[in-house]
């Protein structure tokens, strides 16, 4: 069949991109496999629409993308998107000077991947390798939004979690909150976790539409009152659409 050929082609690119130590340039990938330099920026670009490779622009290098780690290890995928996600968390940090964060959903918990923050910050419990309830914390709640109300049932069958006696309480609590938060783009929680300080999340998409991660800022209160929270959540809903981008992913819908 003339596309084996091709689909070994494809394979022997995400055996060699998984062998490696870290990402490499398109150069390296056509030498290796002993094809011609147009024949490889061919391959990887088809590769990146469907999402089983990325281009790291800063580096420009080709890595895993999403879609090779869905069909392996999920621990694995965090390393490209940890990447991919690294310079939009520094960029928004030094427009806003505040907390910036990236956080996936682990079952029912948000697990925090990266933190970037300014000089002489406070810090936050929700540190790098931290887990808290989903439906507490901004990032949780704006991936729990694009979910199936089927997965979101399934994952919260028992008893909400009570951190600081705020953040929905009950499963119709939750969908409630999760209905306005995937229609308006953006999810907040305000003392959820923390007294005094809220967050402002939004979800960024993988190749199939499905959300992969979340982009979050962490603020003080009282620098930021509720009615500049909307001009905050464009800030962030702009840097996870350029993750998005960057996964070579789309909205849901699209």
């Amino acid at each position: 069949m003339s596309q084996v050929p091709a689909a070994r082609r494809a394979l022997a690119v995400l055996r060699l991109l998984a062998g490696a130590p870290g990402p490499l340039p398109a150069s390296a990938i056509a030498r290796a496999l002993e094809l011609p330099r147009s024949s490889a920026y061919h391959l990887l670009t088809a590769m990146a629409e469907d999402g089983f490779v990325s281009y790291l622009p800063e580096e420009r290098r080709w890595g895993l993308g999403v879609g090779a780690f869905e069909v392996g290890s999920a621990y694995l995928r965090h390393e490209p998107l940890e990447r991919l996600a690294r310079p939009l968390l520094r960029r928004l940090v030094d427009r806003l000077g505040e907390i910036a964060q990236l956080g996936v959903l682990h079952g029912a918990e948000t697990l925090y991947l990266l933190k970037e923050q300014p000089p002489r910050h406070a810090t936050l419990v929700t540190d790098v390798g931290v887990r808290m309830p989903a439906q507490l914390t901004a990032s949780g709640l704006s991936l729990l939004a694009h979910l199936p109300p089927a997965q979101v049932r399934a994952l919260f069958p028992h008893p909400f979690i009570d951190r600081t006696g705020r953040g929905p309480a009950t499963l119709r609590e939750l969908r409630q909150v999760l209905a306005r938060d995937a229609q308006r783009g953006w999810s907040a929680e305000d003392g959820h976790i923390t007294e005094g300080f809220a967050s402002i999340a939004a979800c960024s998409f993988d190749h199939t539409g499905h959300p992969t991660a979340a982009i979050t800022v962490t603020f003080r209160r009282e620098g930021h009152p509720p009615e500049t929270w909307p001009a905050l959540a464009g800030v962030v809903r702009a840097t996870a659409t350029s993750l998005t981008t960057r996964l070579t992913g789309r909205p849901p819908g699209r």
